[in-house]
């Protein structure tokens, strides 16, 4: 073997064993939240973040090995006062893709409560091992087949038995990218099966649609998005497919969104052009529209069924953006900029009418 191939093996080697500061907690992770005050909606942000990385790097740390003092994702929980109860594999590549913690602080707290439990689903890992299978799950997403898949079924399952054994106000779902569209339908599945709401916190979920919201033209913008409604709107009414919102309206789950992030900026769009539908008198149009995708329509058509909904759109939801600018498409779709001091933010909420 010459220099420059025993080079290379030697990269990756250190490439393999050496983490990244993204992982490692005391030089990445939100320590200035020394004292949490849960009704702080920026410290609960913060937290649910946090967590969900810590699941990012549970896997880490499974996949290189890193055990007992080695291990890097415990500070990611335990800065919190949260412990580790359950990690969630998924069937296939036995990969961890979610995490159940605890909070374990009996104490009263005089104004919003923290969590007892938390349950938080990570997003795609670019590596080998984790590759195969996390974008495999994309194209489900993408399909609009997420929900047959036995990720979510885990997901779903083990919500549920914490739900049953100490109640909804006690547990929150939370999750990125890929992991957020698996926490929005364990949240949509919990109300349409059994009414309760949970509280939600999806960081950049994934929009399943062309990111219109990032062109700069905003006719040509208003006019895919016209165009898009009429179409849409016309297929609904022929194809008579159930309203899926009217169970889901209540709900409100907390949506995080980077505008520079092509993957999860459609969602500003999205809510924005049922505001702009009305005002140009077109709000029946508007809202019959928003409820469907033109994928589902034709999938529920297809099939003979009157009940495929598009899984990724939901009627209400407290919208955050972080109007910070991002120096690279990472940065704009990662979960570290979510606990940021430096941030900038606006905020919308819709609620289905």
């Amino acid at each position: 073997m010459d220099l420059e191939q025993s080079l290379i093996e030697y990269c990756k080697i250190m490439d393999q064993s050496m983490p990244s500061e993204r992982e490692i907690f005391s030089l990445t992770g939100p320590t200035f939240l020394t004292a949490i005050d849960w009704s702080n909606s920026h410290h609960r942000r913060s937290v649910a973040a946090s967590l969900v990385q810590g699941v990012y790097t549970l896997e880490r740390d499974r996949r290189q090995n890193r055990q007992a003092h080695q291990a890097l994702a415990p500070p990611w929980w335990q800065f919190f006062n949260f412990r580790l109860i359950q990690t969630l594999v998924d069937s296939h590549d036995l990969s961890y893709f979610g995490a159940i913690y605890e909070f374990f602080i009996n104490a009263p707290f005089p104004f919003n409560h923290p969590p007892q439990y938390v349950v938080a689903f990570r997003g795609t890992i670019n590596k080998t091992g984790n590759r195969e299978q996390d974008f495999k799950l994309n194209l489900h997403l993408i399909i609009n087949n997420l929900a047959n898949s036995s990720r979510f079924q885990i997901a779903l399952d083990c919500v549920h038995q914490i739900v049953q054994k100490v109640g909804p106000e006690s547990v929150w779902i939370a999750g990125h990218s890929l992991g957020s569209s698996i926490a929005l339908l364990v949240g949509r599945q919990m109300i349409k099966q059994t009414g309760i709401h949970l509280e939600t916190y999806l960081f950049n979920p994934p929009f399943a649609s062309p990111p219109i919201e990032r062109l700069t033209n905003d006719k040509l913008k208003l006019g895919l998005r016209l165009a898009n409604s009429v179409i849409t709107a016309g297929l609904a009414t022929a194809v008579k497919t159930k309203d899926p919102f009217m169970v889901l309206s209540t709900w409100v789950p907390y949506l995080f969104i980077n505008p520079s992030d092509p993957i999860c900026s459609e969602y500003g769009g999205y809510f924005k052009h049922r505001e702009d539908m009305e005002s140009i008198g077109a709000g029946r149009i508007g809202k019959l529209a928003t409820k469907h995708s033109i994928g589902s329509i034709l999938s529920a058509a297809a099939s003979g069924k009157k009940d495929c909904e598009a899984l990724h759109l939901i009627p209400s939801a407290y919208l955050t953006f972080n109007v910070t600018p991002s120096l690279s498409f990472k940065e704009a779709h990662g979960i570290h900029q979510w606990w940021r001091q430096d941030l900038h933010f606006c905020y919308k909420f819709h609620q289905y009418k």
